[in-house]
């Protein structure tokens, strides 16, 4: 059975990841850059395979994901994908998919980071991908088993947020900032409830797990060339730093009053919704 750990990109997939498997994959919670695979991205050329066709990547969903339920295990997956159905093919259904775990983040510092991460030229080419419905990510490799329809932003979080079929865990990125231990450990009460894991916390694991899973230290581990899911810009092919500004990505600082009134506006309901400041 799937736990997903689900989100838009450049939302603190990585770092709820990264987390999840200092404290599940490791003796002592301290985290260990190459047991992150324990935790793969959804869809992708392993899982599903490398040879199938452009835009059919959804008649494999189904198939792909039954792997993970003949022995009754749990496995977390990534993915950024929305909880949607193309023609009759549903992303996950009840019986493949355990739970998810939503983390969801200020959409304002979500284009701050975006802009950087895909090196788009403006705020404007940035909020015009945030809200496009039929998105989709790629890769320049055209491995078509790694496309993921992420959708708008909008679509994306509410997908799966809204829906009642699985049981459903929704995190804010600016509490695991500013709540760590809480946010934390409401997380792994969380997955040990729907893994039926022993309900009991590992201080020490915890403890080591949330230090070792900092901002700063996922940073100083790219740097060091340990971290390698780094993308590449698409106007020079040279690597963008994944870890960019993090707990300092402020969008009162970062964005002019034009777009962040265009923000306010256009995301007025969801912004209250999500108590995040107007």
């Amino acid at each position: 059975m799937i736990i997903w750990i689900a989100s838009y990109p450049k939302s603190g997939n990585t770092w709820v990841r990264a987390f999840l498997t200092a404290y599940y994959f490791t003796k002592d919670g301290v985290y260990d850059p190459k047991e992150l695979k324990q935790i793969p991205d959804y869809p992708n050329a392993k899982i599903i395979g490398k040879n199938i066709k452009e835009n059919t990547i959804h008649l494999y969903w189904k198939e792909s994901q039954e792997k993970f339920t003949k022995d009754n295990k749990i496995i977390f997956l990534k993915t950024h994908n929305a909880l949607l159905t193309i023609g009759k093919y549903p992303f996950t259904t009840p019986k493949l998919t355990r739970g998810v775990i939503y983390i969801v983040r200020d959409p304002r510092n979500v284009i701050t980071s975006l802009k950087n991460h895909m090196d788009f030229t403006s705020y404007e080419e940035a909020f015009n991908f945030m809200t496009d419905k039929n998105i989709i990510l790629t890769n320049k490799e055209k491995i078509f088993s790694r496309n993921q329809f992420i959708s708008s932003w909008r679509i994306n979080y509410s997908s799966w947020t809204k829906m009642n079929t699985f049981k459903k865990l929704l995190i804010r990125y600016e509490d695991m900032i500013t709540k760590p231990e809480r946010t934390f450990k409401q997380l792994i009460l969380f997955t040990n409830m729907i893994s039926n894991h022993e309900n009991k916390i590992n201080e020490e694991k915890f403890k080591n797990a949330i230090l070792t899973t900092s901002f700063e230290n996922m940073k100083k581990s790219e740097q060091k060339g340990e971290f390698n899911e780094n993308v590449n810009s698409p106007l020079n092919n040279n690597k963008r730093e994944f870890f960019y500004l993090g707990p300092n990505n402020d969008w009162k600082k970062l964005l002019d009053d034009k777009i962040t009134n265009k923000m306010n506006q256009y995301y007025k309901n969801d912004l209250k919704l999500l108590r995040y400041e107007i």
